[in-house]
């Protein structure tokens, strides 16, 4: 390619174009200014996001990795920027996402004088990422840029870090581009394939995990046909329903924070645990108490991109290296186990999962059951659902069913103010499919500013507010562990219809249960962002109990 003499603003921007980037969450500072300057050059290429808030842009760039598979871009200004934006790369760390993030830097002589905003990237993001560095020589952009998508990509998928000093960026220098990266893979070997087969001809009650990173659309259609042909259950890990199609006769449910009590008591009783994907984390198995440590009384077999997951805190009897979509071709491949001893294991745990997927009556005036099954009933299958961290979650994780891999997009990590920026990124990669933001008030408001950013943006997603004026998942654990003693966890919010109205979106508030199909239907034909208020019971706590059950159950046990 050619070679020829440049800034290093614009050799950043040349070199995301090798990566073959069409669009960038930022917000805008002087630490940056020359690359900010280089992308106006740009600007039909490669599409600038202006937001509102670094975590704002984080949370979307975090999105557009789990939605995309491609890393996300981010670029923020140095030291509060920087800080702001570090909750969307922790998230893009425990989630498994690609995301490469670029933070302005101070000039190279200022170093280690505390200078105005100064701080040392390489110790603040190296727990929080797979890789960080400093890019001090403009002529080793492209070097290092292509190196940080492929390490995003590669493997676990993960976050990068990339600090830019601002006088490097002024930098006048000759170097050629490079070519897009490549993201390399591990495939699982023919020896343990075979192993794993013979493992599955052996057992009578196995059950499936899948979860983890960036899986595609073959990809899940492969973990289908394998599990298919092999009448095996599958449950999905936290925040990961939309690995395994929910309507399939094998799906058994979700191991998330509030799981159907027969799934776990299934998977304890099973005798074979194939992990795909999971790094059977905290929430997976219940504070590590589903699966005995370190060494399952189960067969297991752990497969998983990363070396250092595998054997990390189980003992697996069968550890296989391999990506996530390249095991899946690969299991679907296989010549199916004949064990027709599983059939009635399969049935019995499916019939489980659908008795859940019904709501108890509820003789309230908003029915939240009912309109997620409203929801269940008019959401196309390739509708994108985004989820914030809190206990309305859920209801729509409890009873919406997911079809398709990229369908739904929520922190693994609980960074509350996901929901709704993940949802304006998810409209502008895909603005002709419906995309539906859950947040909690709470939640919500810690980066609800962002609707300006989906009005200015054009990112017409719809946006769920439950509305119970309280940090409901700390409420619950108050009235469990301290019943009657709130404190801190009260809420005082704004009016949302006109807070919407304000910026410019449709607005409006739901009461009462026949008021949600039809304020949702105007939601979608409204030509803009649209923002749905519902104004819940607080007691109606989780799916399954209320605030003043559990405070008179931790009352009687204190007697």
């Amino acid at each position: 390619m050619s070679k020829n003499s440049r800034t290093g603003g614009r050799i950043l921007v040349d070199a995301l174009r090798s990566q073959k980037v069409d669009m960038v969450f930022c917000v805008a500072g002087e630490s940056y200014l020359e690359v900010l300057d280089s992308l106006y050059d740009v600007r039909d290429e490669i599409k600038v996001i202006t937001c509102r808030h670094e975590s704002g842009a984080s949370h979307m760039a975090e999105a557009y990795g789990k939605l995309t598979g491609k890393p996300g871009v981010v670029m923020v200004t140095r030291g509060p920027g920087a800080c702001h934006a570090s909750i969307g790369i922790h998230t893009a760390k425990q989630d498994s996402t690609p995301v490469v993030m670029f933070v302005g830097q101070i000039d190279r002589d200022h170093f280690e004088r505390e200078a105005f905003q100064e701080v040392d990237y390489r110790r603040m993001f190296g727990p929080l990422s797979k890789w960080v560095a400093q890019i001090d020589h403009a002529e080793r952009i492209p070097e290092f840029v292509s190196r940080a998508f492929k390490t995003a990509a590669s493997g676990r998928p993960g976050p990068v870090v990339l600090a830019l000093p601002e006088d490097m960026q002024k930098d006048q220098v000759a170097v050629e581009d490079v070519a897009p990266y490549a993201v390399i893979q591990p495939h699982a070997g023919a020896g343990d394939l075979a192993k794993m087969q013979t493992l599955l001809a052996a057992a009578k009650k196995p059950v499936m995990i899948v979860g983890g990173g960036v899986w595609s659309l073959q990809g899940g259609a492969g973990l289908v046909k394998f599990a298919e042909a092999n009448d095996i259950p599958v449950a999905c890990s936290f925040r990961r329903q939309d690995v395994f199609d929910n309507t399939h006769k094998c799906f058994v449910g979700d191991l998330s924070t509030a799981p159907n009590p027969p799934l776990l008591k299934r998977v304890k009783e099973s005798d074979l645990l194939l992990v795909v994907g999971s790094r059977l984390d905290e929430i997976a198995t219940q504070r590590y108490t589903l699966i005995d440590l370190p060494k399952p009384k189960q067969v297991m077999i752990h497969v998983h991109p990363d070396s250092d997951v595998l054997g990390s805190v189980y003992q697996p009897t069968l550890a296989i290296q391999s990506g996530l979509n390249e095991f899946a071709a690969a299991a679907a491949a296989m010549k199916p186990v004949a064990s027709g001893a599983w059939k009635a294991w399969r049935e019995e745990a499916r019939k489980d999962y659908e008795a859940q997927l019904a709501p108890a009556s509820y003789s309230g005036d908003l029915d939240l059951g009912a309109c997620m099954l409203w929801l269940r009933d008019k959401l196309p299958k390739d509708a994108i659902i985004t989820l914030d961290a809190g206990n309305f979650s859920g209801w729509p994780m409890r009873f919406l069913q997911w079809k398709q891999p990229r369908t739904q997009l929520g922190p693994q990590c609980g960074a509350m103010g996901h929901g709704a920026p993940a949802a304006i990124a998810a409209k502008l990669v895909h603005p002709d499919r419906v995309v539906v933001g859950f947040s909690g008030d709470g939640g919500f408001m810690m980066n609800g500013q962002e609707l300006a950013t989906a009005v200015k943006h054009g990112a017409n997603a719809i946006f769920l507010v439950f509305n119970n004026g309280m940090y409901g998942t700390i409420r619950m654990h108050q009235e469990r562990d301290h019943p009657g003693r709130e404190v801190a966890t009260s809420l005082t919010n704004p009016d949302f219809v006109a807070l919407a109205k304000a910026y410019g979106a449709h607005g409006e508030a739901v009461s009462r249960t026949a008021e949600f199909g039809p304020a949702f239907e105007r939601a979608l034909t409204a030509g803009k962002p649209a923002l749905i208020e519902l104004r819940m019971d607080p007691d109606v706590i989780t799916t399954r109990t209320t605030l003043t059950k559990m405070r008179e159950a931790a009352l009687a046990k204190q007697k």
